[in-house]
Protein backbone atom coordinates (compact mmCIF):
# COMPACT_ATOMS: atom_id res chain seq x y z
CA UNK A 1 0.00 0.00 0.00
CA UNK A 2 1.40 3.41 -1.09
CA UNK A 3 2.04 6.07 1.81
CA UNK A 4 1.40 8.96 -0.53
CA UNK A 5 -1.68 9.48 -2.42
CA UNK A 6 -1.12 8.82 -6.83
CA UNK A 7 -3.61 8.82 -9.45
CA UNK A 8 -4.22 5.53 -10.69
CA UNK A 9 -4.54 5.77 -14.58
CA UNK A 10 -7.15 3.38 -15.52
CA UNK A 11 -9.72 5.47 -13.18
CA UNK A 12 -9.00 8.59 -13.87
CA UNK A 13 -11.30 10.66 -14.76
CA UNK A 14 -12.53 14.20 -16.34
CA UNK A 15 -9.55 16.29 -16.78
CA UNK A 16 -7.30 14.49 -15.15
CA UNK A 17 -7.82 11.25 -17.31
CA UNK A 18 -7.37 13.49 -20.40
CA UNK A 19 -4.24 14.80 -18.66
CA UNK A 20 -2.98 10.79 -18.28
CA UNK A 21 -3.24 10.27 -21.96
CA UNK A 22 -1.25 13.45 -22.63
CA UNK A 23 1.26 12.72 -20.33
CA UNK A 24 1.08 9.03 -21.28
CA UNK A 25 1.70 9.83 -24.88
CA UNK A 26 4.75 12.31 -23.85
CA UNK A 27 6.70 10.10 -22.14
CA UNK A 28 6.31 6.98 -24.67
CA UNK A 29 3.32 5.56 -22.90
CA UNK A 30 4.13 5.52 -19.75
CA UNK A 31 3.27 7.37 -16.84
CA UNK A 32 6.27 8.97 -14.50
CA UNK A 33 5.63 8.07 -10.78
CA UNK A 34 6.29 11.68 -9.89
CA UNK A 35 3.19 12.75 -12.34
CA UNK A 36 1.14 10.04 -10.90
CA UNK A 37 1.85 11.95 -7.39
CA UNK A 38 1.35 15.30 -8.91
CA UNK A 39 -2.11 14.88 -10.63
CA UNK A 40 -3.63 14.25 -7.01
CA UNK A 41 -3.39 17.60 -6.43
CA UNK A 42 -3.81 19.85 -10.00
CA UNK A 43 -3.05 23.25 -8.02
CA UNK A 44 0.48 21.79 -7.43
CA UNK A 45 0.61 19.46 -11.08
CA UNK A 46 2.23 22.12 -12.90
CA UNK A 47 4.89 23.44 -10.93
CA UNK A 48 5.92 19.83 -9.80
CA UNK A 49 5.59 19.06 -13.81
CA UNK A 50 8.72 21.84 -14.32
CA UNK A 51 10.33 21.01 -11.94
CA UNK A 52 10.64 16.92 -12.63
CA UNK A 53 11.49 18.56 -16.02
CA UNK A 54 14.12 20.68 -15.24
CA UNK A 55 15.90 18.35 -12.74
CA UNK A 56 15.47 14.89 -14.93
CA UNK A 57 14.72 15.95 -18.57
CA UNK A 58 16.33 18.74 -19.60
CA UNK A 59 20.21 18.02 -21.70
CA UNK A 60 22.50 19.82 -18.94
CA UNK A 61 20.11 18.49 -15.86
CA UNK A 62 21.55 19.45 -12.09
CA UNK A 63 21.82 15.98 -11.33
CA UNK A 64 23.84 12.94 -12.22
CA UNK A 65 22.37 10.08 -13.74
CA UNK A 66 23.16 8.14 -10.56
CA UNK A 67 21.33 10.63 -8.74
CA UNK A 68 18.13 10.97 -11.24
CA UNK A 69 18.21 7.34 -11.00
CA UNK A 70 18.15 7.39 -7.14
CA UNK A 71 14.88 9.72 -7.02
CA UNK A 72 13.09 8.03 -9.28
CA UNK A 73 13.79 4.60 -7.45
CA UNK A 74 12.64 6.64 -4.05
CA UNK A 75 9.76 7.70 -5.87
CA UNK A 76 9.00 4.68 -7.34
CA UNK A 77 9.11 2.64 -3.86
CA UNK A 78 6.37 5.32 -1.85
CA UNK A 79 3.93 5.24 -4.41
CA UNK A 80 4.11 1.11 -4.50
CA UNK A 81 5.48 1.02 -8.00
CA UNK A 82 6.81 -2.24 -9.61
CA UNK A 83 10.27 -3.19 -8.40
Amino acid sequence: MSRIKTVIPETASGIKRLLVAFLKRKYGGFLPGIMRIALVDLKVGRPTGKIYQYLHLRKNSPLSRLQREMVATVVNGLIGGAP
